[in-house]
């Protein structure tokens, strides 16, 4: 998928680099939330993220949990800032009630 692929997602959902507070930027120049952010805007939301390396595949899981632990929902991206940046697009796309594309 890539980076900016997710940042896409991101972006899709509404989300804007105006508050630069946590940000990082990507290769091409495009800010993008980093993994604390994208933590707290989980948080925010009532839910706890968390990003690991799958040293199998070599690639970065992302899961959320609600509030009593319950697992809600995982994607997987080729590095730890993809797939939190997917993470939060899936979310913010969820909690919106749109339909993935």
């Amino acid at each position: 998928m890539g980076l900016d692929f997710a940042i896409d997602l991101l972006y899709g959902t509404g989300w804007s680099g105006s508050d630069l507070l946590g940000c990082e930027h990507s290769p091409s120049g495009r800010v993008f939330p980093g993994l604390r952010r994208v933590e707290r805007e989980f948080a925010d939301a009532g839910h706890r993220l968390r990003v690991r390396h799958i040293a199998a595949f070599d690639c970065y899981r992302a899961e959320w949990s609600d509030a009593s632990g319950r697992a809600v929902g995982g994607v997987v991206g080729s590095s730890e800032a993809e797939a939190a940046v997917y993470a939060l697009a899936t979310l913010r796309r969820v909690s919106m009630g749109v339909a993935a594309s």
